[in-house]
């Protein structure tokens, strides 16, 4: 019972602590007191109190350190000096190391000037009120503009601030304040202050990466305490923002299109909404740059015009300042935008396309964007077949007169072949490529991990095409998946390793018919393999070409041809239990053959080995299996055990009754 009693409280506050978002060994630290801490760690053997940061080389530009970026030595790719200074709230001590000495308390007016913010003391200065409630009783919290950031100001804004001190500068510095005392932990991503300006807003975002913005101004030294409250220095000026995404695209007269577009889709619900997001809003130069064709389709197309639009929305606020090496976002559409930086320009999957950034509404960011965005989701399998590696596939389509496929509103997979496969010459056009052409467009918009095995694929050339699912590959018959997928607004579009050879009859079929194999077909025929090798099945032949059976030495050749059962061992040691295409070959496979035995089968360097020994011809395709051709007869290993050299038919079984029969004065021992 005393057990019991001491447990129970202990769990309690445990789960009490964890519920305050705290664990045993204290508060949960916020990523910007995580950022500070590595710094400091960094910086201690310069003495206590000692941070290090990191300078971009060329700028004033400083930033505490985290572990990657410590390593890196860079932010925007750009590159920082490692440089060692007293951590916000200490200073130096003469003759002592480090700074192991706390900076003394004044009040906030005072705390302006040891901060580095000594121009917001001086305007403060001219405005009657301002300073006497600065250095007065109170608690108060103020987001003061650096030295720099006032020095950055327009001097038209400049002068209408200072130019009626008592009303213009007066309301832009209580727009910098809080009527109480706020610490970096209250800072939380999302939240607004209310401001000492009309109850104005102020939007604080806090990231991972341990940036906090306030009104898309960067942090830059936080928590420095004064008697009378906080001071946080940052890196602008801010001001007041009382429209929404929505509102600021009806006032800006470069959003014209976009006006339309979003008007056409629906979305202005959402863009004048409460949900913070960052708008990546295309200019009307964006729209002007894509075929008036493509722009056309998209906006009277209003699925097409939603995704493309839900692609230049990101699902939080994002400000430019936050970004100091690349992340990925996702938009309302699903997928993801690489966001990143280089110097001071933002970029988009690496292109510098933001042309003005850090817009703020009430609502969220705007980045102007000078060149669409256009998911995958808003494009026709032609679009999507013309920027990716398979161009030479859309050439043909359109030598073959058949790209209104492509570009037309039927649901449709396109299997289109890399580029390279293509390096030795494009095939002529005539009657039996365009059928092929129209076997390589499958008759539905179909993705790839819902394809399983045996499925069977109807083209718009009549043919059915099989999928076989491998450890590492998924094909469509000899044909195997080489990159993911690209779903369109009509058709996906599947990359793929090879063109395809869609079967055109059985095994059997297809060696009758192919002057190579005539003494394959006769071996075949004798051995009594025939009926097995056209029936329905899913076998991999590695069928010996004339020449395989020409180099075997006469007396052998006779031997085994002259008997049946030996001949047909032998055949069915070149026959797997399964369809294998080259494209699911990896280092090596082993594949049971039908004689009992295992094949091993290899591919390097796009040459497919069976038994060490090379392939002449890869998969050709049948409606029971596939094909190899090669050059030699593989011979049955030397340690198969003698049971697995003849597996007896149903046949031999009924005829032979005992292990041992006597037939005239000869004893034949059977194995199995």
């Amino acid at each position: 019972m005393k057990s019991f009693v001491w447990r129970l409280p202990l769990a309690l506050g445990l789960a009490l602590a964890l519920t305050l978002g705290e664990t045993l060994a204290g508060p949960v630290k916020s990523p910007y007191q995580l950022v500070l801490q590595h710094s400091r760690l960094r910086g201690r053997q310069h003495g206590p109190n000692v941070c290090a940061v990191q300078k971009l080389i060329g700028t004033n530009k400083k930033y505490f350190t985290n572990c990657k970026q410590w390593y890196q030595r860079k932010i925007c790719g750009k590159s920082t000096v490692i440089s060692y200074e007293c951590c916000p709230g200490y200073e130096k001590v003469p003759g002592e190391k480090g700074c192991p000495a706390a900076l003394p308390l004044s009040n906030i007016y005072e705390t302006l000037g040891v901060v580095g913010s000594t121009t917001t003391q001086l305007y403060t200065d001219r405005t009657e009120k301002l300073r006497p409630e600065m250095e007065g009783p109170g608690s108060f919290t103020i987001f003061a503009p650096s030295n720099e950031a006032w020095a950055a100001l327009s001097a038209e804004v400049l002068d209408s601030l200072v130019s009626n001190v008592n009303i213009e500068l007066l309301n832009a510095l209580r727009y910098h304040m809080v009527d109480r005392r706020v610490l970096t932990e209250e800072l939380k991503h999302g939240t607004t202050l209310i401001s000492m300006y009309q109850n104005s807003d102020i939007h604080i975002h806090h990231y991972p990466n341990g940036i906090v913005t306030v009104n898309c101004a960067r942090l830059l030294k936080a928590d420095h305490h004064a008697t009378n409250g906080v001071v946080h220095l940052i890196d602008k000026v801010i001001s007041t923002t009382t429209n929404s995404i929505q509102q600021i695209i009806e006032l800006e007269d470069t959003f014209e299109t976009l006006r339309a577009a979003v008007a056409a889709s629906g979305l202005n619900t959402l863009l004048e909404g409460d949900t913070q997001l960052t708008f990546l809003a295309p200019t009307n130069e964006a729209f002007k740059k894509i075929p008036q064709e493509t722009l056309n389709r998209i906006l009277g197309d209003p699925e097409a015009l939603k995704d493309l639009l839900n692609n230049h929305i990101l699902k939080s606020a994002m400000c430019a300042e936050a970004i100091i090496a690349g992340l990925s976002m996702e938009t309302l559409g699903g997928n993801t935008l690489d966001v990143g930086c280089n110097g001071d320009m933002l970029t988009i999957d690496g292109k510098a396309i933001i042309s003005n950034k850090d817009n703020l509404a009430t609502n969220g960011v705007i980045h102007y964007v000078d060149e669409l965005l256009i998911p995958d989701s808003a494009k026709t399998l032609f679009e999507l077949a013309a920027e990716s590696d398979v161009s030479t596939s859309v050439d043909l389509y359109r030598q073959a007169g058949l790209d209104s496929h492509l570009s037309g509103t039927e649901r449709l997979t396109l299997l289109a072949p890399l580029n390279s496969v293509f390096k030795d010459g494009v095939p002529y056009i005539d009657a039996n490529m365009k059928n092929l052409l129209l076997n390589h467009i499958v008759k539905d918009q179909l993705s790839s991990k819902y394809l399983y095995h045996g499925q069977t694929l109807d083209t718009l050339g009549g043919k059915k095409l099989r999928v076989f699912v491998y450890r590492n590959s998924l094909c469509i018959e000899n044909s195997c998946i080489a990159a993911h997928d690209k779903r369109g607004r009509f058709g996906t579009l599947f990359t793929v390793d090879q063109m395809l050879t869609p079967p055109i009859g059985t095994i059997m079929d297809a060696l009758k018919v192919d002057n190579r194999f005539s003494t394959l077909v006769a071996a075949i025929q004798t051995a009594g393999l025939t009926e097995t090798l056209n029936r329905e099945g899913t076998y991999t032949i590695f069928a010996p070409t004339n020449e395989a059976f020409q180099a075997l030495p006469p007396e052998e050749l006779n031997k085994f041809m002259g008997n049946a059962r030996e001949l047909s061992n032998i055949l069915k040691y070149h026959i797997g239990d399964e369809i294998l295409v080259s494209g699911a070959i990896g280092a090596l496979v082993r594949l049971k053959s039908l004689q009992g035995s295992k094949l091993e089968v290899s591919s390097k360097n796009s040459v497919v080995n069976v038994n060490k020994e090379p392939v002449a011809e890869t998969d050709i395709m049948a409606t029971n299996g596939v094909i190899y051709a090669i050059k030699n007869v593989l011979q049955i290993p030397a340690n198969t055990p003698r049971n697995l050299r003849h597996v007896p038919s149903t046949s031999e079984l009924k005829i032979f009754k005992s292990p041992l029969l006597r037939i005239g004065q000869e004893h034949i021992q059977l194995d199995y």
